[in-house]
Protein backbone atom coordinates (compact mmCIF):
# COMPACT_ATOMS: atom_id res chain seq x y z
CA UNK A 1 0.00 0.00 0.00
CA UNK A 2 2.99 2.51 0.53
CA UNK A 3 3.87 2.45 -2.76
CA UNK A 4 0.97 3.55 -3.72
CA UNK A 5 0.13 6.15 -0.99
CA UNK A 6 4.11 7.84 -1.80
CA UNK A 7 2.32 8.96 -4.98
CA UNK A 8 0.15 11.71 -3.21
CA UNK A 9 0.46 15.12 -1.24
CA UNK A 10 0.33 14.43 2.52
CA UNK A 11 -3.12 15.81 2.76
CA UNK A 12 -4.33 13.54 -0.45
CA UNK A 13 -2.22 10.75 1.07
CA UNK A 14 -3.99 10.64 4.81
CA UNK A 15 -7.63 10.90 3.47
CA UNK A 16 -7.39 8.19 0.85
CA UNK A 17 -5.39 6.03 3.79
CA UNK A 18 -7.83 6.37 5.67
CA UNK A 19 -10.78 5.39 2.74
CA UNK A 20 -8.53 2.35 1.91
CA UNK A 21 -6.37 0.77 4.94
CA UNK A 22 -8.98 -1.49 5.89
CA UNK A 23 -10.17 -2.33 2.56
CA UNK A 24 -6.52 -2.77 0.79
CA UNK A 25 -7.45 -6.56 -0.43
CA UNK A 26 -10.44 -5.29 -2.26
CA UNK A 27 -9.49 -1.75 -3.71
CA UNK A 28 -9.22 -2.28 -7.82
CA UNK A 29 -8.36 1.44 -8.90
CA UNK A 30 -7.64 4.75 -8.08
CA UNK A 31 -8.59 7.77 -10.32
CA UNK A 32 -7.02 10.61 -9.96
CA UNK A 33 -8.30 13.40 -12.52
CA UNK A 34 -7.83 16.89 -12.37
CA UNK A 35 -10.14 19.57 -10.94
CA UNK A 36 -12.43 16.24 -10.03
CA UNK A 37 -13.24 14.25 -7.08
CA UNK A 38 -10.92 10.74 -6.57
CA UNK A 39 -12.88 7.92 -7.65
CA UNK A 40 -11.96 4.55 -5.53
CA UNK A 41 -13.20 1.21 -7.33
CA UNK A 42 -13.06 -1.90 -5.12
CA UNK A 43 -14.60 -5.22 -5.61
CA UNK A 44 -18.14 -5.93 -6.62
CA UNK A 45 -17.57 -2.86 -8.47
CA UNK A 46 -18.03 -0.79 -5.66
CA UNK A 47 -17.60 2.93 -6.39
CA UNK A 48 -16.40 6.00 -3.46
CA UNK A 49 -15.61 9.37 -4.00
CA UNK A 50 -13.51 11.45 -1.97
CA UNK A 51 -15.26 14.90 -2.96
CA UNK A 52 -14.18 16.64 0.08
CA UNK A 53 -10.53 17.25 -2.17
CA UNK A 54 -10.31 17.94 -5.39
CA UNK A 55 -7.11 18.15 -6.98
CA UNK A 56 -5.26 20.90 -8.25
CA UNK A 57 -2.80 21.18 -11.12
CA UNK A 58 -0.42 21.44 -8.22
CA UNK A 59 -1.18 18.13 -7.26
CA UNK A 60 -1.45 16.86 -10.86
CA UNK A 61 2.58 17.65 -10.94
CA UNK A 62 3.29 16.40 -7.39
CA UNK A 63 1.93 13.24 -8.52
CA UNK A 64 3.75 12.73 -12.00
CA UNK A 65 6.96 14.23 -10.16
CA UNK A 66 6.52 10.74 -8.25
CA UNK A 67 5.97 8.44 -10.74
CA UNK A 68 8.82 9.55 -13.00
CA UNK A 69 11.32 10.29 -9.92
CA UNK A 70 11.26 14.16 -11.05
CA UNK A 71 12.43 13.04 -14.84
CA UNK A 72 9.87 12.58 -17.47
CA UNK A 73 12.88 11.52 -19.87
CA UNK A 74 13.61 8.60 -18.24
CA UNK A 75 9.50 7.66 -18.71
CA UNK A 76 9.76 8.54 -22.27
CA UNK A 77 8.91 4.98 -23.92
CA UNK A 78 6.10 4.41 -21.07
CA UNK A 79 4.83 7.72 -22.19
CA UNK A 80 4.41 6.55 -24.95
CA UNK A 81 2.51 3.26 -24.17
CA UNK A 82 0.09 5.69 -22.30
CA UNK A 83 1.03 3.40 -18.95
CA UNK A 84 3.92 2.79 -16.21
CA UNK A 85 4.32 0.30 -13.86
CA UNK A 86 5.36 0.52 -10.68
CA UNK A 87 7.47 -1.59 -7.72
CA UNK A 88 5.14 -4.37 -6.93
CA UNK A 89 3.76 -4.65 -10.45
CA UNK A 90 1.04 -1.37 -9.92
CA UNK A 91 0.00 0.00 -13.29
CA UNK A 92 -0.72 3.64 -13.76
CA UNK A 93 -2.74 4.72 -16.84
CA UNK A 94 -1.93 8.20 -17.93
CA UNK A 95 -3.92 10.38 -19.92
CA UNK A 96 -4.14 14.44 -21.40
CA UNK A 97 -2.85 15.66 -24.41
CA UNK A 98 -0.56 13.73 -26.82
CA UNK A 99 2.15 14.74 -28.91
CA UNK A 100 1.98 13.14 -32.49
CA UNK A 101 5.22 13.21 -34.90
CA UNK A 102 4.61 12.08 -38.34
CA UNK A 103 0.97 10.31 -37.58
CA UNK A 104 2.67 8.25 -34.55
CA UNK A 105 2.04 9.44 -30.87
CA UNK A 106 5.35 10.31 -29.36
CA UNK A 107 4.31 11.49 -25.64
CA UNK A 108 1.94 12.36 -23.69
CA UNK A 109 1.89 15.84 -22.80
CA UNK A 110 -0.03 18.03 -20.12
CA UNK A 111 -0.61 14.67 -18.12
CA UNK A 112 -3.97 15.59 -15.99
CA UNK A 113 -5.43 11.96 -15.78
CA UNK A 114 -4.27 9.04 -13.61
CA UNK A 115 -5.69 5.33 -13.43
CA UNK A 116 -3.99 3.88 -10.72
CA UNK A 117 -4.28 0.04 -10.95
CA UNK A 118 -3.55 -1.95 -8.01
CA UNK A 119 -1.50 -5.62 -8.39
CA UNK A 120 -3.18 -8.48 -6.40
CA UNK A 121 -0.72 -11.45 -5.84
CA UNK A 122 -3.66 -14.24 -4.58
CA UNK A 123 -2.03 -17.19 -3.73
CA UNK A 124 -3.66 -20.29 -5.10
CA UNK A 125 -6.27 -18.62 -7.62
CA UNK A 126 -5.24 -20.96 -10.42
CA UNK A 127 -5.80 -23.85 -8.36
CA UNK A 128 -9.38 -24.76 -10.31
CA UNK A 129 -7.59 -23.85 -13.54
CA UNK A 130 -4.69 -26.30 -13.48
CA UNK A 131 -6.19 -29.70 -14.00
CA UNK A 132 -7.71 -28.30 -16.97
CA UNK A 133 -4.63 -26.95 -18.27
CA UNK A 134 -2.37 -29.98 -17.49
CA UNK A 135 -3.24 -33.69 -19.50
CA UNK A 136 0.06 -35.50 -18.96
CA UNK A 137 1.70 -32.81 -19.88
CA UNK A 138 1.06 -28.74 -19.88
CA UNK A 139 -1.13 -27.77 -23.06
CA UNK A 140 -0.26 -24.61 -24.60
CA UNK A 141 -3.00 -22.08 -23.50
CA UNK A 142 -4.61 -18.66 -24.07
CA UNK A 143 -6.62 -16.58 -21.24
CA UNK A 144 -8.89 -14.46 -22.95
CA UNK A 145 -10.50 -11.72 -20.60
CA UNK A 146 -11.66 -7.73 -20.98
CA UNK A 147 -9.40 -5.49 -18.03
CA UNK A 148 -9.78 -6.29 -14.84
CA UNK A 149 -10.94 -9.69 -15.30
CA UNK A 150 -8.40 -11.08 -13.14
CA UNK A 151 -5.80 -12.48 -16.04
CA UNK A 152 -2.65 -11.26 -14.79
CA UNK A 153 -3.78 -12.64 -11.23
CA UNK A 154 -4.44 -16.19 -13.00
CA UNK A 155 -1.12 -16.47 -14.94
CA UNK A 156 1.05 -15.16 -11.91
CA UNK A 157 -0.19 -17.88 -9.85
CA UNK A 158 0.02 -20.41 -13.12
CA UNK A 159 3.61 -19.25 -13.20
CA UNK A 160 4.16 -19.98 -8.87
CA UNK A 161 2.15 -23.57 -9.27
CA UNK A 162 4.36 -24.72 -12.70
CA UNK A 163 7.57 -23.54 -10.97
CA UNK A 164 7.15 -25.26 -7.97
CA UNK A 165 4.69 -28.21 -8.36
CA UNK A 166 1.54 -28.90 -7.15
CA UNK A 167 -0.24 -31.92 -6.52
CA UNK A 168 2.52 -34.57 -6.97
CA UNK A 169 3.39 -32.99 -10.43
CA UNK A 170 7.13 -31.75 -10.60
CA UNK A 171 8.37 -28.30 -10.72
CA UNK A 172 8.97 -27.30 -14.53
CA UNK A 173 11.57 -24.84 -15.91
CA UNK A 174 9.62 -21.48 -16.76
CA UNK A 175 10.51 -18.81 -18.89
CA UNK A 176 8.60 -15.45 -17.66
CA UNK A 177 8.41 -12.50 -20.18
CA UNK A 178 6.77 -9.87 -18.56
CA UNK A 179 7.30 -6.64 -21.08
CA UNK A 180 4.95 -4.90 -18.35
CA UNK A 181 6.62 -5.48 -15.06
CA UNK A 182 3.32 -6.95 -14.05
CA UNK A 183 3.64 -10.54 -13.46
CA UNK A 184 6.14 -10.41 -11.25
CA UNK A 185 5.68 -6.76 -10.76
CA UNK A 186 10.22 -6.57 -10.27
CA UNK A 187 12.37 -4.26 -9.03
CA UNK A 188 15.89 -3.71 -10.32
CA UNK A 189 15.43 -7.40 -11.64
CA UNK A 190 13.90 -8.97 -8.70
CA UNK A 191 10.59 -10.00 -8.84
CA UNK A 192 8.20 -9.19 -6.07
CA UNK A 193 5.72 -11.41 -6.59
CA UNK A 194 6.28 -14.90 -5.76
CA UNK A 195 6.97 -16.95 -9.09
CA UNK A 196 7.95 -20.35 -7.87
CA UNK A 197 11.26 -22.13 -7.85
CA UNK A 198 12.18 -22.67 -11.20
CA UNK A 199 11.34 -19.44 -12.89
CA UNK A 200 13.58 -17.32 -14.48
CA UNK A 201 11.97 -13.15 -15.54
CA UNK A 202 12.95 -11.39 -18.47
CA UNK A 203 11.96 -8.20 -17.32
CA UNK A 204 10.73 -4.97 -19.28
CA UNK A 205 12.05 -6.21 -22.23
CA UNK A 206 9.88 -6.54 -25.85
CA UNK A 207 7.81 -10.16 -25.89
CA UNK A 208 8.71 -11.38 -29.43
CA UNK A 209 12.63 -10.55 -28.65
CA UNK A 210 12.46 -11.63 -25.10
CA UNK A 211 10.91 -15.01 -26.07
CA UNK A 212 13.95 -15.59 -28.20
CA UNK A 213 16.24 -14.87 -25.93
CA UNK A 214 14.65 -16.99 -23.49
CA UNK A 215 14.78 -19.98 -25.51
CA UNK A 216 18.31 -19.93 -26.33
CA UNK A 217 19.33 -18.76 -22.77
CA UNK A 218 17.93 -20.50 -20.22
CA UNK A 219 16.26 -23.93 -21.92
CA UNK A 220 11.98 -23.23 -20.32
CA UNK A 221 9.97 -26.19 -20.49
CA UNK A 222 7.24 -23.13 -20.20
CA UNK A 223 7.13 -19.66 -21.71
CA UNK A 224 4.61 -17.20 -19.38
CA UNK A 225 3.56 -14.15 -21.29
CA UNK A 226 1.31 -11.43 -21.07
CA UNK A 227 -1.03 -9.28 -23.18
CA UNK A 228 0.16 -11.27 -26.66
CA UNK A 229 -1.54 -9.26 -30.05
CA UNK A 230 0.92 -8.27 -32.96
CA UNK A 231 1.72 -10.13 -35.43
CA UNK A 232 5.62 -10.05 -33.99
CA UNK A 233 4.27 -11.90 -30.54
CA UNK A 234 2.14 -14.11 -32.89
CA UNK A 235 5.41 -15.32 -34.96
CA UNK A 236 7.61 -15.79 -32.16
CA UNK A 237 4.83 -17.46 -30.35
CA UNK A 238 4.88 -20.16 -33.14
CA UNK A 239 8.57 -20.21 -33.21
CA UNK A 240 8.43 -21.20 -29.34
CA UNK A 241 5.67 -23.74 -30.22
CA UNK A 242 8.17 -25.29 -33.30
CA UNK A 243 10.97 -25.41 -30.90
CA UNK A 244 9.32 -27.95 -28.28
CA UNK A 245 8.63 -25.14 -25.96
CA UNK A 246 4.79 -24.97 -23.65
CA UNK A 247 3.17 -21.25 -24.21
CA UNK A 248 0.96 -19.96 -21.38
CA UNK A 249 -0.23 -16.36 -22.52
CA UNK A 250 -3.12 -14.08 -21.95
CA UNK A 251 -4.79 -11.55 -24.43
CA UNK A 252 -7.45 -8.98 -24.11
CA UNK A 253 -10.84 -9.87 -25.96
CA UNK A 254 -14.65 -10.79 -24.98
CA UNK A 255 -14.65 -13.93 -26.62
CA UNK A 256 -13.37 -16.46 -28.77
CA UNK A 257 -15.65 -15.83 -31.50
CA UNK A 258 -13.84 -12.02 -31.40
CA UNK A 259 -10.72 -13.30 -31.23
CA UNK A 260 -10.98 -15.57 -34.49
CA UNK A 261 -12.05 -12.39 -36.60
CA UNK A 262 -8.53 -10.59 -35.83
CA UNK A 263 -6.10 -10.89 -38.58
CA UNK A 264 -2.65 -10.84 -36.47
CA UNK A 265 -3.89 -14.06 -34.55
CA UNK A 266 -5.30 -16.41 -38.15
CA UNK A 267 -2.23 -18.31 -38.05
CA UNK A 268 -2.57 -19.29 -34.20
CA UNK A 269 -6.36 -20.41 -35.35
CA UNK A 270 -5.29 -22.38 -38.30
CA UNK A 271 -2.38 -24.01 -36.35
CA UNK A 272 -4.85 -25.12 -33.24
CA UNK A 273 -2.11 -24.16 -31.40
CA UNK A 274 -3.68 -23.78 -28.12
CA UNK A 275 -5.01 -27.03 -26.46
CA UNK A 276 -6.82 -24.60 -24.00
CA UNK A 277 -8.62 -21.37 -24.42
CA UNK A 278 -10.14 -19.83 -20.88
CA UNK A 279 -12.88 -16.79 -21.50
CA UNK A 280 -12.75 -14.86 -18.45
CA UNK A 281 -15.60 -12.12 -18.06
CA UNK A 282 -16.64 -9.47 -15.85
CA UNK A 283 -18.29 -10.82 -12.68
CA UNK A 284 -18.55 -9.55 -9.09
CA UNK A 285 -14.92 -10.24 -8.49
CA UNK A 286 -11.91 -10.82 -10.68
CA UNK A 287 -11.31 -14.41 -11.84
CA UNK A 288 -14.48 -15.69 -12.84
CA UNK A 289 -14.41 -18.60 -15.49
CA UNK A 290 -16.44 -18.32 -18.19
CA UNK A 291 -15.83 -21.20 -20.83
CA UNK A 292 -13.00 -23.29 -21.13
CA UNK A 293 -12.65 -24.42 -24.58
CA UNK A 294 -10.01 -27.50 -26.00
CA UNK A 295 -8.67 -27.92 -29.12
CA UNK A 296 -11.39 -28.84 -31.26
CA UNK A 297 -12.85 -25.10 -29.72
CA UNK A 298 -15.36 -27.47 -27.27
CA UNK A 299 -16.38 -25.87 -24.22
CA UNK A 300 -15.34 -28.38 -21.23
CA UNK A 301 -16.17 -26.04 -18.10
CA UNK A 302 -17.53 -27.96 -15.44
CA UNK A 303 -18.08 -27.57 -11.73
CA UNK A 304 -15.89 -29.93 -9.72
CA UNK A 305 -17.35 -30.65 -5.98
CA UNK A 306 -14.43 -29.68 -3.65
CA UNK A 307 -13.74 -30.41 0.21
CA UNK A 308 -14.06 -27.44 2.46
CA UNK A 309 -11.68 -25.25 3.08
CA UNK A 310 -9.59 -25.24 0.28
CA UNK A 311 -8.74 -22.13 -2.29
CA UNK A 312 -12.36 -19.93 -2.40
CA UNK A 313 -11.56 -16.94 -3.99
CA UNK A 314 -15.04 -15.88 -3.75
CA UNK A 315 -16.19 -12.74 -1.42
CA UNK A 316 -19.47 -14.63 -0.53
CA UNK A 317 -20.64 -16.52 2.37
CA UNK A 318 -23.23 -18.03 0.42
CA UNK A 319 -21.85 -19.70 -2.66
CA UNK A 320 -18.98 -22.35 -1.68
CA UNK A 321 -16.68 -25.47 -3.14
CA UNK A 322 -17.45 -24.78 -6.46
CA UNK A 323 -14.37 -23.92 -8.90
CA UNK A 324 -16.11 -22.29 -12.06
CA UNK A 325 -14.55 -19.04 -10.69
CA UNK A 326 -11.39 -17.88 -8.62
Amino acid sequence: MEEILRLFPDQIKSTIKSKISERWGVLQEIRFRLNQPIELIFDNNHIEWIDKIVPTRKDSIYVLNQISQFSLYRMEDELREGYVTLEGGHRVGLAGKVNTLNGSVKAIQHITFFNIRIAKEKIGAALSVLPYIYTRKYLNTLLVGPPQTGKTTIIRDITRLIATGWNNIPANKVAVIDERSEIGGSLKGMPQHNLGLRSDVMDACPKAEGMMMMIRSMSPDVLIVDEIGSYKDVQALMEAVHAGVVVICTIHGESLEELKKRPSLQELFQHNVFGRIIVLDKHSTPGHIKRIYNHKQENILHKVEVTPHEVDWSTSFHRHNNLDRI
